[in-house]
């Protein structure tokens, strides 16, 4: 079956969809993808084999790509309902039960199918519902942290065939060291000519791929080493007759020919759901990634949408075949752009190279250890296991990424490939929030003889304009970050506001009191026939309505305490991407406060959008209009000097 992608230059090539293998540790060819596998048999497809070694020929280097593999591995947590227990029969109606390897093989190939077939499901919905950014929840640091401990569930899993043991199938967190236990204690039972052959295979495939990378400008082609090891490791497991006399274990009979389309069972659905999405989810956000390297490269864009539909239409339709779900390979996509295939020619011609093994040679393979193509495997795990090499980059570079991969890769290997999917977008996620809630903030000053506003303490030619504080936040506003922007603004401005509030409200209420004490003595002299004078020492401040004067407001000057060392406050708005119900009534009890100490607040470089919501959240009143908003820091300066400059004319005009 082929990808249903659009034809553009170097776009990455999609694994063809793999028939379901019934064992999480069998059936995966070297290159990443699995192919075909009859049911009721334990081996790997007919053209698994051969269609790597195909590819070998042809590639530069070989890279294990790990998403076709995500299926298997994330068939873990529902496989105890298929585990041969659940398929024992007795024999010949006696006691002895054995497991009937056919009846469980048929099942685990329809719930491989089944949950490929969801997987289109949840791509092409996506993709309808214009849900490709659920990729960008997927950074570089936690697909890298997730790959590269897909890498160590893989390595595992091919460990039970290098020593040749049998082990117990385990589902659920902790799932992988419960296995790798059981592999630690039957190492005793280890089958020796198993562990030979595996480590003479590993040893040839590394030394050769070295020298394959080391001449590469020399070798006309790179040196098929896998089909080579696949081909001589099987005529010599044929001619000595391996399984029998040194009990290795071999792919055994592959029936040739496709299988007729069947329904997937629906009934899996609720069991399978949260796997199907992992891997809707992650080997989409591969796919893309790649193709947005490519796309980048070549000065073309990618429409992440159409990709997504794209990919879910072949796993839905593959599904009915028994495929597994697909993603692009790496070494593929990256030889055929370096090659100049601009289109997917190149790939319907490597189909039909696949169709024939699958057809008629792949049955060619039955005397093939499994503990070759477990050396295969692990071999070219090497460059996913370099990605620990991010542990450095990141410690120099960013440590917040870091902290990503690491939470990623421990929560992968200890919860799966599933629950750990989603502890690490949560955790990445919550990066983010956190990062959000304690931005940079910094109080600005302007740069001589221009317009331009910096931070003062991060740049000398940067000077405070005098009684103007410029405050400004590197993040929006929002519920998790508003009060810490409050705070911080508060301390940054130089004042103790709330202590200077609670002090003019003390002042004010003790005023009031002596003005309401004074008033009654003047009411009881007057009532004594007295001629209505203050009494001596007393400063009163009349507050008769009769005369109809008005008292004056009573200002810091006048309560004689201190006053703050600038007039007015400049919010720099231009970080701000939106705000919310929160964060409107944090910024109104703002202005009240910096009121209530006699300083003007004016907000600069609000977007539109934001100004929108500040106004249908009731932001505006009349203490708080929109002469306050400024298009820019320089233009809120301007007005305040205007201001000052034409208050001062006033005042010496009137004296």
């Amino acid at each position: 079956m082929l990808s249903l992608h659009r034809q553009e230059p170097a776009l990455p090539i999609p694994a063809l969809p793999a028939v379901a293998a019934p064992l999480p540790s069998q059936g995966v060819a070297p290159g990443g993808h699995s192919l075909r596998l009859q049911r009721g048999h334990h081996a790997p497809a007919p053209g698994s084999c051969l269609r790597t070694a195909g590819r070998a020929a042809a590639r530069h280097r070989s890279l294990f790509l790990l998403l076709p593999r995500l299926p298997l591995l994330l068939l873990w947590d529902i496989q105890a309902q298929l585990r041969g227990e659940n398929f024992l029969e007795s024999v010949n109606g006696t006691n002895i039960t054995v497991v009937n390897e056919e009846r469980r093989d048929a099942a685990r190939v329809e719930l491989v199918a089944t949950i490929t077939v969801l997987t289109g499901i949840f791509q092409v919905a996506l993709g309808l519902l214009q849900f490709g950014f659920v990729v960008t929840y997927l950074s570089d640091p936690l697909v890298r942290g997730y790959t590269t401990a897909s890498s160590v569930h893989v390595l595992i899993s091919q460990l039970k065939n290098v020593f040749g043991v049998s082990v117990g199938e385990h589902s659920g967190p902790l799932s992988m060291f419960r296995t790798l236990i059981d592999i630690c204690w039957k190492l005793p039972e280890t089958n020796v000519g198993t562990l030979v052959t595996a480590v003479i295979a590993m040893v040839a495939i590394f030394i050769v791929k070295e020298l394959n990378h080391k001449f590469a400008a020399k070798l006309p082609m790179p040196i098929p080493i896998e089909l080579i090891t696949i081909i001589v490791s099987t005529g010599i497991s044929y001619a000595v007759n391996l399984n029998d006399k040194f009990g290795i274990t071999v792919v055994g009979n592959l029936p040739s020919g496709l299988k007729p389309p069947m329904v997937p069972n629906v009934s899996y659905f609720g069991q399978v759901a949260g796997n199907a999405f992992a891997i809707a989810v992650v080997g989409y956000a591969i796919c893309i990634s790649l193709g947005k390297i490519f796309a980048l490269k070549h000065g073309y864009k990618v429409d992440s949408n159409q990709e997504l539909i794209a990919l879910g239409f072949c796993n839905f339709l593959g599904g009915f075949f028994q495929c597994f779900a697909i993603s692009c390979s790496m070494s593929r996509s990256l030889v055929q752009e370096s090659t100049g295939g601009n289109s997917q020619v190149a790939g319907i011609i490597s189909s039909l190279v696949i169709l024939v093994t699958i057809l008629k040679i792949g049955e060619l393979f039955r005397d093939l250890p499994k503990a070759i193509l477990s050396a295969i495997i692990i071999i070219n795990l090497k460059g996913m296991f370099k990605q620990f090499d991010d542990l450095c980059m990141l410690w120099k570079s960013n440590r917040v990424d870091l902290m990503v991969w690491i939470v990623t890769f421990v929560a992968t290997l200890m919860l799966n490939l599933d629950i750990g999917l989603a502890v690490s977008v949560a955790f990445g996620l919550l990066t983010v929030i956190f990062r959000t809630q304690v931005p940079h903030y910094s109080i600005l000053g302007r740069i001589s003889d221009t317009d331009v506003y910096r931070d003062v303490a991060e740049y000398q030619m940067a000077q405070e304009v005098p009684g103007v504080k410029i405050f400004r936040s590197s993040s929006t506003l929002y519920f998790a970050n508003v009060e810490l922007y409050a705070e911080a603004l508060k301390k940054k401005s130089g004042v103790n506001v709330d202590r200077l509030i609670k002090k003019k409200k003390a002042a004010v209420k003790k005023l009031k009191k002596k003005q309401k004490k004074a008033e009654k003595e003047k009411a009881k002299r007057i009532k004594d026939g007295e001629d209505g004078l203050n009494g001596p020492g007393v400063a009163v401040i009349e507050l008769s309505e009769a005369e109809g004067s008005t008292p004056p407001e009573p200002t810091l000057r006048t309560l004689g305490l201190p006053q703050p060392g600038f007039h007015s406050l400049i919010l720099d708005f231009s970080p701000v991407s939106f705000v919310d119900t929160v964060s409107i009534k944090i910024l109104k009890n703002i202005f009240r406060d910096f009121h209530e100490i006699e300083v003007d607040v004016f907000i600069a470089g609000c977007p539109v959008p934001v100004l929108e919501q500040l106004e249908r959240g009731n932001f505006f009143s009349s203490a708080i209009t929109k002469h306050c908003f400024f298009p820019s820091v320089n233009n809120a300066v301007a007005h305040i000097s205007g201001e000052r400059r034409r208050a001062s004319v006033d005042l010496s005009t009137r004296m």
